[in-house]
Formats: structure tokens, C-alpha cells, sequence
């Protein structure tokens, strides 16, 4: 699916946000490369919006910077509305995958639960990298996650275990992270994110 003037926009208010959260955490990109695992060369690339940066470059840029994906994708707000409306809602799209993730209830100040809608096509699966060690103030255990299946078909690889999915099926977690999550099946899986902080 080509992207769209809107899918443009949310890559380039990205590409500032990366770069912004590396200087707030006084990285170099040498030191942000050695964090996450990706090369300098794509850091730079990604914060200057040359390239969108994959599910998985982003899942290591989460843990390098101590973000859950939803605090990532969209600034922490101090005073949001009570209601969301559906246009207004953040959406990015990996570029690799296809997959598509909606932030319903972004992270918001004095709210522990962020809610997102994700949409993986068919047949593809997203991978993340987690065999780097958790950067300090990145804790998992502090965070728990719950995966809600709408329609279509999901599998999650957590830990040593593959999980599958059928609609009105919830998988809840907390401690890890899931490393891989795939639709096996013939038709969209459009599936809840929710996450809540703990501690």
C-alpha cells in the first residue's frame, strides 16, 4: 500500500520525536547505535525522515529510550480531551509488514492504560529484537499488556511459548515482551493493545 500525505506527515513528526528523545537522553548516535543495536548510518537516516522506520527498528528504539510504543509514537499529553475522536488519532504504519497501529487513548498524564488498535494484513508477521539487555528505566515488570483479538486470526511468540488467537480471545502478559506476533490467516487481524503501568 503506497503511504499517503498523512502517512508522510506522521513519519516526519517521528523522525523529530526520535531525535528529540536521543538528545534528551544526551546520546550521541554512536552511543544510541550501541544501545539499540542499529547502525548510525540508520538512526541519522530515521531522524532525518529519509527512511520509516520498521516495527522492529522501532521496538529497539523503545527499549533504548525507556518508551513503550504508544509513548513513542505520541508525545506524552498533560491535558487531553476526555473524548478522542476516531480522526484525531495518531496512526503509523510499518513499512515493512503493513501493520498498522491506531493510538485510541494515547499516553496521557495521570492515566496508567494506553490503548491502541493494531491491524496486521495477512500472512505478515512483525519481529522484535530483544535479546539486548533493557536500558535502566525501561521496565517491563512495571508494565502490564493485554492483547484482545477482534477478528482474524493472531499468534504471539512470548518467551518459549507461540500463543494463537481466535476472536474474542485475550492474551495477557506482563515482565516480557512479545517477539513476534503473526496472522497466519487469509483475512486482516484487527486486534486491542492495552497497556498499563504498575509501578
Amino acid at each position: 500500500m503506497p503511504p499517503t500525505d498523512a502517512d508522510t506527515a506522521a513519519d516526519l513528526a517521528l523522525a523529530a520525536r526520535l531525535e528529540t528523545l536521543r538528545r534528551e537522553r544526551d546520546l550521541s548516535l554512536d552511543a544510541a547505535a550501541a544501545l539499540t543495536g542499529l547502525s548510525r548510518a540508520t538512526i541519522s537516516r530515521i531522524e532525518r525522515g529519509e527512511t520509516s522506520p520498521t516495527a522492529n527498528a522501532l521496538g529497539r528504539l523503545c527499549n533504548a529510550y525507556g518508551l513503550t510504543m504508544s509513548r513513542l509514537l505520541a508525545a506524552v499529553e498533560t491535558s487531553a480531551p476526555r473524548l478522542l475522536r476516531g480522526v484525531d488519532a495518531a496512526r503509523w504504519r510499518d513499512p515493512e509488514s503493513g501493520f498498522l497501529r491506531t493510538l485510541i487513548a494515547p499516553p496521557t498524564e495521570g492515566y496508567a492504560t494506553e490503548l491502541a488498535l493494531g491491524e496486521l494484513p495477512p500472512g505478515a508477521e512483525v519481529r522484535y529484537e530483544l535479546d539486548r539487555p533493557q536500558r535502566e528505566g525501561y521496565a517491563p515488570a512495571g508494565r502490564e499488556q493485554f492483547f484482545y483479538l477482534i477478528a482474524g486470526e493472531l499468534h504471539l511468540d512470548i518467551e518459549a511459548e507461540t500463543y494463537r488467537l481466535s476472536p474474542g480471545d485475550c492474551l495477557r502478559h506482563h515482565g516480557v515482551d512479545a517477539k513476534r506476533i503473526a496472522n497466519p490467516g487469509a483475512e486482516l487481524a484487527r486486534y486491542l493493545i492495552i497497556n498499563t503501568t504498575t509501578v
